[in-house]
């Protein structure tokens, strides 16, 4: 018989004992390591669940019959279907465990439990295998809303450079080497509080038309007769595109 262990957040803990483990999740099944002899392998993926918000994880140890059909392999792989008992072997002879695992695609029986129990908090990885010593990634798929210290991760370790401020981008626009400093001067101006016209009035007449059109596109966000009259010009300029972007 191959034991297996399933972590759970510990409010499952008096169901599990009195009907099992139910089949769960879009794939109806039962997500489990073999109890190896590496403490830390068994239970790799409790501080990953523990992101979900679960603040106590316990342990649920079951066994199920070595020919048994289920599923194995790594997280960012294919699995394979293959009995128990080889699956077990699978992850022990593993060059790297971390990231396996394997999936009962039935319910566990009562019957077929051997023990629940309380076990250490800090133990696995989080976010993947290799993320011990590397900056977490706080984009949103990695980091979801109202997980522990998610605000404070977001701030550390941004996904994106911080944005221009607005004489930042005025210098940019004075000092830019090509017409693509131009444009993202432009663009960041758009979505900045009005200012005065005049730092950009001269890019009327830029050859580019993809200046002008940015020139448009920013004018909007100003005030005042000045940016009226230059935006009505753009509406007759010889690019098409120039004077969508002026009468928008």
């Amino acid at each position: 018989m191959a034991l297996l262990v399933h972590l759970t957040p510990e409010k499952n803990a008096r169901r599990i004992r009195r009907a099992g483990i139910t089949a769960s999740g879009p794939r109806r099944g039962v997500f489990c390591m073999p109890v190896m002899p590496s403490y830390v392998l068994s239970h790799q993926w409790l501080r990953e669940l523990r992101r979900g918000g679960q603040r106590l994880i316990v342990a649920v140890d079951f066994r199920i019959p070595d020919d048994e059909p289920v599923l194995v392999g790594h997280y960012r792989a294919a699995e394979t279907e293959m009995s128990a008992a080889e699956a077990v072997s699978v992850i022990l002879h593993a060059e790297d465990a971390r990231g396996y695992e394997i999936l009962v695609p039935r319910s566990i029986t009562p019957a077929e439990l051997h023990r629940v129990r309380h076990v250490r908090q800090v133990t696995g990885w989080r976010y993947h295998p290799n993320a011990q010593g590397q900056p977490p990634c706080a984009c949103p798929a990695c980091l979801g809303r109202g997980e522990f210290k998610a605000a404070d991760l977001r701030r550390r370790f941004p996904v994106e450079p911080p944005e221009l401020t607005k004489p930042q981008l005025l210098a940019q626009l004075r000092n830019a080497d090509d017409d693509d400093d131009l444009i993202d001067a432009l663009y960041g101006l758009g979505s900045r509080s009005r200012g005065d016209v005049t730092d950009v009035a001269h890019l009327v007449d830029h050859p580019n038309p993809e200046v002008r059109c940015a020139l448009a596109s920013a004018l909007h966000s100003y005030r005042g007769g000045e940016a009226r009259r230059l935006l009505v010009r753009l509406t007759t300029d010889p690019d098409h595109e120039v004077r969508d972007a002026a009468r928008t």
